[in-house]
């Protein structure tokens, strides 16, 4: 039986009583606490933070491990964090790490250690979530409606990018350009050599090229999170003598990213620690996070950069949030879960319709034979979504959408479905058209060989359920499918002979007979019925 879709551990949010929630981001140059109380609606007012700038990932890029002394600092900040966040009495602590913490040879000694001495589940995410996190924390913040963006979420140890269009994330990138990290590599602490710097924008400008695509669009802006996008909008912000203005959604040039860039590289470290608006812990690696900016900027061809001042501490809480009201919601009424499903659609592809009638008729075909081809009854519910979200990637461009549509999907949240899920519904939805799935596909790699097996399986039925609707005209009613001899039977009911149905339907038999090792039959159930499946000439390999 395939895993439910309700996510275990879930927090509900009673109207009745007030919830109070607490995330702690293990960041590879600092620790920082947010405590929340959630509000009506499922908006959230913050009741405190904190900050403990640890350097944890100070030494991890030299020698693959986290120094005793910054363990020690981090473990006492997470002692003080976790005796803050009781204090407010939280109903959930979470606590995650990013960088340094995963790439550390003793990450996981120092988890046990967070553990055992101050009784906290540390929670190591891959750059990838990190992302998501990022742009969950500025999709609450900004209004990205219409918009094409680049985010980009700055730390001690990596930079994660993720682009998205219309609210929803299309591309996700992981980049292990950290500012401790680069400051550290090029000997940026005290002094700064003007060769240094070529060097390091060398090295950035090669990262970028080598681990990130450009956008399929031209975005209308940067969004920059964490601490290297905050300090650099209060120097330029201080230059200025600009008072009285938020750091929150402040934007900067590229220009003034690099007249900043050039004026730090000039002074010495002391100089540096005492300039209006420079957080002082922060100034011996400003040069390598803007840097960095700059870099990103220029890969991406942005000339504005918007602040964030938010980041994956909030994204957490967002999620946190998320999980309970979606959780709740779907458990007490399953049709919230399918209107996100609609909402999603409709923002995406505009084909309703089409993916309704997909979703049915796969829906029915898996039903059928079940049975006797030893289907996994709960995948149902998993080939239904995605056939009703297979074609959301017409939002970035028609070509290849099937493609955007597995990013899109796996990128998304639905109220009740799992994540794991979604990886599995995204698979199914890659595979509606276009090449058959293979095992070296990047997608496919990180599952196991049995949720491989159930993508494909669920993928073939989808391509058939697809074609059975090529006119786009829903004609078709139902579908009576069955194993007969050696092959499969697929009988269907229309009104009148559906013709451009059934030529689509044979068209993309080939990945159900490959996976199933049957050859299928299709006929309209008014037309006279033939004595069995046969063998038919071989089909075009292209698909529709």
């Amino acid at each position: 039986m395939a895993a439910p879709l309700i996510e275990d551990k879930q927090i509900y949010l009673s109207p009745e009583m007030t919830t109070r929630l607490g995330a702690i981001d293990i960041g590879s140059n600092s620790v920082r606490l947010m405590v929340v109380e959630v509000l009506r609606g499922g908006a959230y007012r913050i009741l405190d933070e904190e900050r403990e700038p640890t350097r944890l990932g100070r030494s991890v890029s030299a020698h693959g491990r986290l120094d005793d002394e910054s363990i020690d600092r981090t473990v006492q900040a997470l002692r003080t964090f976790k005796q803050i966040a009781a204090g407010y009495q939280v109903s959930a602590l979470r606590t995650i790490a990013t960088c340094a913490v995963r790439e550390a040879r003793n990450g996981p000694e120092f988890c046990r250690r967070v553990r055992e001495e101050v009784g906290l589940e540390v929670e190591v995410i891959p750059g990838e979530r990190e992302a998501r996190l990022a742009f969950s924390s500025v999709q609450h913040a900004f209004d990205l409606s219409g918009r094409n963006v680049v985010v980009a979420d700055i730390g001690g140890g990596s930079t994660e990018i993720v682009f998205a269009t219309g609210g929803l994330i299309e591309s996700i990138f992981s980049t292990p350009l950290g500012a401790v990290r680069l400051t550290e590599q090029f000997g940026l602490g005290e002094n700064a050599a003007p060769g240094d710097l070529d060097r390091l924008a060398a090295e950035v400008a090669g990262c970028l090229k080598k681990r990130t695509t450009r956008p399929l669009f031209a975005p209308h802006f940067l969004v920059g999170s964490g601490g290297t996008f905050t300090t650099l909008a209060e120097l330029v912000m201080a230059a200025k003598k600009q008072v009285d203005i938020p750091v929150a959604g402040y934007k900067v040039s590229q220009a003034e990213v690099r007249h900043l860039l050039d004026r730090l590289a000039k002074m010495p470290l002391r100089a540096r620690r005492s300039m209006a608006g420079m957080t002082p812990d922060r100034a011996d690696i400003i040069l390598a996070g803007l840097t960095i900016v700059d870099g990103l900027l220029t890969r991406f061809r942005v000339n504005t950069l918007v602040i964030h001042t938010r980041g994956v501490r909030d994204g957490l809480v967002w999620e946190m949030i998320d999980d309970a009201v979606g959780a709740a919601a779907a458990q007490a009424d399953p049709a919230h879960r399918d209107e996100a499903i609609e909402r999603l659609a409709a923002a995406c592809s505009g084909e309703l319709e089409h993916g309704r009638q997909v979703a049915r008729l796969a829906g029915r075909i898996h039903e059928q034979l079940a049975g006797p081809l030893g289907l996994v009854p709960g995948d149902r519910t998993l080939l239904e979504i995605a056939a009703r979200l297979q074609d959301v990637g017409y939002v970035i461009n028609y070509d290849q959408h099937h493609k955007h549509s597995y990013h899109l999907i796996r990128n998304s949240r639905l109220p009740g479905v799992r994540t794991h899920d979604l990886e599995l519904i995204a698979n199914v939805a890659r595979y509606h058209r276009g090449a058959l799935p293979k095992r070296k596909h990047e997608n496919l790699t990180r599952l196991s060989a049995e949720e491989q097996q159930r993508i494909q399986r669920m993928a073939a039925i989808l391509r058939l359920a697809g074609g059975l609707d090529r006119s786009r005209s829903q004609q078709v009613r139902d579908v009576a499918a069955r194993v007969e001899g050696d092959g499969v039977v697929l009988e269907v009911a229309a009104d009148d002979e559906p013709q451009v149905d059934i030529w689509g339907a044979e068209r993309r038999t080939e990945l159900f007979e490959k996976v199933f090792g049957m050859p299928v039959a299709i006929h309209w159930a008014s037309a006279p019925r033939p004595e069995k499946a046969a063998k038919r000439p071989p089909k075009p390999k292209k698909n529709d």
